[in-house]
């Protein structure tokens, strides 16, 4: 096995600190009271993330801050602040999903550490291998991957660190590609506020009825074959649960990673405080179908009884002795007590008493000091050694000894709690300037290789990389500008994708979009001209420069986007916006017909998600995962003339028939060409261009 890995505990509020430390973390992770994706947690303001830096590193624990949401370019300068602020105490990393954040914390700040949140929705090699040149030190992987593919990344990014969750809530999509949320209730999950439509219900004919919600994972008794795999930190998701449960996740995920047998009884305890009929382990062995689906039952609820909350608070109702301290005891004529304690991490304490006393009856022995300075219960050290430099028939309280014993550790708290800042360059963000947008153009995307004549207009026009490449030479000779889409969900597909662009390229397609990091990097390694796509979350001029740099050709924003803010993203890189389609909310690895009793057939079935008022969502496979679309399309060709400052439009083509298609492509050319269509009488939906998110 590996070395031991980190012990990573969730710390949404003060006392749940206190359980993750107390039950043998190694590491928490928290929120500041802005910019966290547990935005419903308790969280830390300045002077409770102050005192919870100074508790961790006085007991070896590591603090990791998460400023793991997207950022309005309004916010960065109130993000940097917090960051300033982290610097100063100091945080031991600093964890990100917002890739123009994550650049202005590497220039102010180059000497803290970057995580690379699990936001950042990473789950191939190529994705790895484009944060760490964005000098990120470690990244949490998709909690979608298997044992196989993470030794797989590990393999091919030795040098890069692998957070891994190893307990806790999964989410029926992969992280940072969820937009159900903000789309339902203006709730962004990628601004920490999700609303768990997940938990809903939500059906697919002949599934359970709640088909978008997931069992809890839990992997803590395999730490071993984690660490095996390549994870050097085992992460327990949980900022939003009680102390208890951080207690019980964090005391079992000790022992398994200590390489001892996790007590059945504590086990128990762990599911009966949180679960969702049970715990399942599919992703990581690569078994994904009905048994992983669960939801928070009657029996669940009622396992959390009080006699289970009173047995698990015992874990960190008492201080754990876990820093080693050598003692050297000095009791001399005529000189003062000393007493020193030393930490054996350079930190040396002295507390000074009176000169002692020659002894009437009983002189002071090694013995008696040794015993003493063992009382070290209630504090965060224990006695590894006492030496004694005693002189002969002196005699010293017992009382003092004590009090000599609790001064030298009280100082040794405060010398640990002090650790030199990181140094912090100032510098305001520059004020972004308006983009001088090119002439307006539009794109289409298409689930399939079938295209409209109409389509020939657009200046681009995507097609998986699926399609047969003799297929993609008709298309360009029929004057088509075709370019291949990778898709969202590559887990597993990296080399099949490679082949797929190579054989692209010798039929002609120079272009290719890509929707995440991970595509990016593997469309300009095989040397092609890279659109980015929605699912980038670019909210911010930082970065849309960051992408820019990093050699994408332009890019879609967000659609989480207004359309006032989308209009004020400054930056040189060419950008547009959906402007019709199905906006893809969900990306899931289980497909929700997984859930039903026929099983998931790769949609050849074309399921629909149905919620509780009778609205259906379409769910398509597409690549390694399905994606479960919006129930109506986003509409704007009645609106055309509200875009500002954008270089193209995109409509992205799924569920509609050729003559759908074509009237839809008709009304958009002609709303660009300076005659608005007329409103759709159709359902539609604005999207969030006007409403915005919170």
């Amino acid at each position: 096995m590996n070395r031991k890995p980190e012990v990573l505990a969730p710390a949404g509020s003060a006392e749940s600190l206190k359980a993750a430390v107390r039950a043998g973390a190694d590491a928490v992770y928290l929120g500041a009271q802005r910019f966290s994706a547990r935005a419903g947690a308790a969280n830390f303001d300045p002077e409770g993330l102050k005192a919870a830096v100074e508790y961790c590193h006085v007991r070896d624990v590591k603090v990791y801050l998460a400023v793991n949401t997207l950022l309005f370019d309004s916010e960065m300068n109130d993000a940097l602040a917090l960051v300033r602020g982290a610097c100063a105490l100091p945080v031991d990393a600093l964890l990100v999903q917002d890739m123009g954040f994550a650049r202005l914390v590497a220039q102010r700040a180059p000497e803290l550490k970057l995580h690379a949140s699990t936001q950042t929705g990473v789950h191939t090699a190529a994705g790895v291998r484009a944060l760490e040149e964005a000098g990120f030190r470690r990244v949490v992987l998709a909690r979608e991957l298997s044992l196989k593919e993470i030794s797989e990344i590990h393999r091919e990014c030795p040098g890069m660190e692998l957070e891994i969750f190893v307990h806790g809530a999964l989410c029926m999509s992969v992280s940072g590609q969820c937009y159900f949320s903000a789309m339902l209730g203006s709730r962004s999950g990628n601004r920490g506020l999700c609303a768990q439509p997940c938990r809903l219900p939500f059906a697919v004919p002949g599934g359970t009825g709640h088909d978008l919600s997931l069992k809890d994972l839990s992997l803590i008794p395999r730490a071993a074959e984690l660490a095996e795999a390549g994870a050097c930190s085992l992460k327990i998701e949980g900022r939003l649960k009680r102390p208890e449960y951080v207690a019980a996740a964090t005391r079992a995920c000790r022992y398994a990673a200590d390489g001892k047998p996790v007590p059945q009884d504590l086990l128990n305890s762990l599911r009966a405080v949180f679960s969702r009929s049970g715990f399942t382990s599919g992703y990581a062995d690569g078994k994904r179908g009905r048994e992983m689906f669960g939801i928070r039952s009657r029996e669940d609820v009622a396992g959390a009884t009080g006699e289970v909350l009173r047995g698990l608070r015992t874990i960190y109702t008492k201080e754990i002795s876990r820093i080693p301290v050598d003692f050297l005891v000095k009791i001399t004529y005529n000189k003062p007590i000393k007493i020193l304690a030393s930490d054996g991490a350079g930190h040396t304490a002295e507390a000074e008493g009176p000169v002692p006393q020659r002894a009437v009856s009983r002189p002071v022995s090694r013995e008696l000091c040794e015993r003493q300075l063992e009382k070290t219960g209630g504090t965060p050290f224990y006695a590894r050694s006492v030496r004694c430099e005693l002189d002969e028939g002196l005699s010293v309280p017992v009382s003092e000894l004590n009090r000599l014993r609790r001064s030298a550790l009280s100082q040794l708290e405060r010398l640990r709690a002090g650790r030199p800042p990181v140094p912090f360059a100032e510098a305001g963000v520059p004020e972004p300037g308006l983009h001088a947008a090119g002439e307006f153009c539009l794109r289409a995307s298409f689930a399939d290789g079938r295209l409209p004549e109409t389509a020939k207009a657009c200046e681009l026009v995507y097609v998986p990389c699926t399609v047969d490449p003799h297929r993609l030479s008709a298309l360009l000779e029929d004057g088509f500008p075709v370019a291949v889409e990778i898709p969202r969900g590559l887990f597993g597909l990296s080399a099949a994708v490679r082949r797929r662009l190579e054989l692209a390229k010798s039929a002609g397609v120079t272009d290719v979009w890509a929707g995440n990091l991970d595509g990016a990097r593997l469309g300009l390694d095989a040397g092609m001209r890279v659109h980015g796509g929605f699912s980038l979350n670019i909210t911010n001029t930082e970065s849309l420069e960051w992408y820019r740099a990093f050699g994408l050709s332009d890019t879609e924003l967000s659609p989480e986007l207004k359309l006032s803010q989308a209009a004020c993203i400054g930056g040189r890189l060419p950008r547009g916006l959906l402007v019709y389609g199905r906006l893809p909310l969900m990306l899931c690895r289980n497909c929700p017909a997984a859930n039903s009793e026929r099983g998931c057939l790769h949609c050849k079935t074309a399921p629909e998600l149905t919620d509780r008022r009778g609205i259906k969502f379409p769910v398509q496979c597409r690549g390694a995962c399905s994606e479960v679309l919006n129930s109506v399309p986003v509409y704007l060709a009645d609106r055309m003339e509200e875009l500002k400052n954008l270089d193209f439009g995109l409509l992205r083509f799924s569920t509609e028939n050729p003559e759908e298609t074509d009237k839809i492509l008709r009304a958009y050319f002609s709303a660009v060409s300076g005659h608005p269509a007329v409103r759709e009488n159709g359902t539609f939906t604005r999207g969030l261009y006007y409403r915005g998110i919170v």
